[in-house]
C-alpha cells in the first residue's frame, strides 16, 4: 500500500470511530505507526485540578508507567500544561513548548520518559471547554528520533480529521451505529441533525432539525433539498458535500467546521460526516443516506486560565510554568526538583513574576491564580 492509499484508509478509519468509538484504539495504533511513534492517545486535562482523563490510547506504554503518569507525572508535565493555551489544531513538539535541553532535566523526562526510551512528543489541542482541554498526541521512542519534518507532515495530514471525528462523536455519543438503534439515538439528540442523500435531499431529520427548518432562520428545504439561507454559505456547503461524496480523503485539510450565519445575526457551525465509506457505509446504505449534517449554535470556548494570565502579564512560557508549579507544588526547592534546575534559577523567575504581576510573595501569586480561576469558572 502506497502512502496515498495508507492515508485514505487511515482517514476512513478515523471517521468510522466517530460513530463507533470502540474503534479508537485501533485507529490510534494506526496513527502511531504512520507517524511513526511508540504510542498515540486521545486524552483530556483540567487546568484547575490537573487531573488527566485518558479517553483512548493505542497501547505501547507499559500499564505501570501509564498509571504512574496519571497518578503523579501528569501534574508535573510541562508539555500538557502548556497545551492549555496552545492554538487549536496547531502541532507542537517538545521543542515548541520548551527548550529541549530544559525538558531533559525535568522529572517527567528523567523518571518517566527516559526509562521507557521516550524522547519526544508531537500533538495538538483539539478541543477547549471551560478549564478542560482535549488533546491528541504521539510519543516518539529513541528508535524514531526527535520529531522531524516528515513526522510533522504526516500528523498535519490526519489531525484535522481527528478533530472533526471527535467533534462529531461528541454530538452523537453513540454506543453503536447499528441501523436498528441509530434512529432512536439520532432522534434523541439536542443538536440539529439531518440525514441527506447524494442529491442533498433530506432523508430524515431529528426533532431539533425539523424545528430549525420550521424557523426559517438558518436552513431551508427547497424541493426537499437542504440548503443554508446565506448564499456564500450555500456555496461552501455544496463544495463540502461534493467533496464528502468522493470519499473521506477528499475532505482534505478543509475546516473542521464551517460557519453558517443565521438571518437574525446569530452564528451557527455545521459538521458533515460522509456515510459512503468504511463501517459508516452500513448506516448510510440502511437509509439511502450519503452524509449526516449536524448544526449547532456557536459558543466561544472559555479561554484557558494560563492563556489569560500569560497575555495579561506578558509572561514568558518559563515564567508561566513556574507560576503554575508554585501553585501546584509550593516550595521553591520542590519546583526546582520538578524542573530539574537549581533553586537559584527558580528564584530568578520568581523575581520576574513578582515584578510583572505586582506581587511580593508566593502566596500572592497563588491568590492571583485563584482569582483568575474563580472569574473564569463561575
Amino acid at each position: 500500500m502506497d502512502e496515498a492509499e495508507l492515508v485514505s484508509a487511515l482517514i476512513g478509519a478515523i471517521y468510522d470511530a466517530s460513530l463507533e468509538p470502540e474503534l479508537w484504539p485501533s485507529v490510534l495504533s494506526k496513527a502511531a505507526q504512520y507517524t511513526p511513534g511508540m504510542s498515540a492517545s486521545l486524552f483530556a486535562k483540567d487546568v484547575h485540578s490537573k487531573n488527566l482523563e485518558l479517553y483512548y490510547d493505542s497501547g505501547g506504554i507499559d500499564p505501570h508507567y501509564m498509571q504512574l503518569y496519571k497518578d503523579k507525572y501528569s501534574q508535573l508535565d510541562p508539555l500538557t500544561t502548556m497545551q492549555y493555551f496552545a492554538e487549536l489544531g496547531k502541532l507542537m513538539s517538545v521543542a515548541d513548548f520548551v527548550p529541549y535541553h530544559e525538558f531533559t532535566e525535568t522529572r517527567v523526562f528523567r523518571e518517566w520518559g527516559r526509562p521507557q526510551g521516550v524522547v519526544d512528543y508531537i500533538g495538538a489541542t483539539i478541543e477547549k471547554a471551560g478549564t478542560s482541554v482535549t488533546m491528541f498526541g504521539v510519543l516518539r521512542h529513541e528508535r524514531h528520533g526527535l520529531v522531524d519534518d516528515a513526522a510533522r507532515r504526516r500528523i498535519h495530514l490526519i489531525t484535522p480529521h481527528i478533530r472533526r471525528a471527535v467533534a462529531i462523536g461528541r454530538a452523537f455519543d453513540l454506543k453503536s451505529s447499528q441501523a436498528q438503534t441509530f434512529l432512536t439515538v439520532f432522534d434523541s439528540l439536542s443538536a440539529c441533525l439531518f440525514l441527506i442523500d447524494s442529491g442533498c435531499r433530506i432523508v430524515h431529520a431529528n426533532a431539533a432539525g425539523y424545528d430549525m427548518l420550521a424557523a426559517e432562520n438558518v436552513l431551508r428545504a427547497v424541493s426537499g433539498r437542504i440548503e443554508p439561507y446565506e448564499a456564500k454559505t450555500a456555496q461552501d456547503f455544496r463544495e463540502m458535500f461534493d467533496a464528502a461524496g468522493k470519499g473521506d480523503a477528499a475532505l482534505g485539510m478543509r475546516g473542521i467546521a464551517f460557519p453558517m450565519p443565521a438571518r437574525d445575526g446569530e452564528k451557527y457551525v455545521a459538521h458533515l460526516l460522509p456515510l459512503t465509506s468504511g463501517a459508516r457505509g452500513r448506516t448510510g446504505s440502511s437509509f439511502g443516506a450519503a452524509a449526516i449534517l449536524f448544526v449547532q449554535k456557536a459558543s466561544p470556548a472559555t479561554p484557558a486560565i494560563p492563556e489569560v494570565l500569560s497575555k495579561t502579564y506578558r509572561l514568558t512560557s518559563t515564567e508561566l510554568r513556574v507560576l503554575l508549579a508554585i501553585a501546584e507544588v509550593g516550595r521553591v526547592s520542590a519546583v526546582a526538583e520538578t524542573f530539574g534546575v537549581s533553586e537559584t534559577t527558580i528564584k530568578f523567575h520568581l523575581k520576574n513574576l513578582f515584578n510583572k504581576t505586582g506581587t511580593r510573595r508566593q502566596t500572592d501569586l497563588v491568590r492571583l491564580l485563584a482569582g483568575f480561576t474563580t472569574s473564569l469558572t463561575r
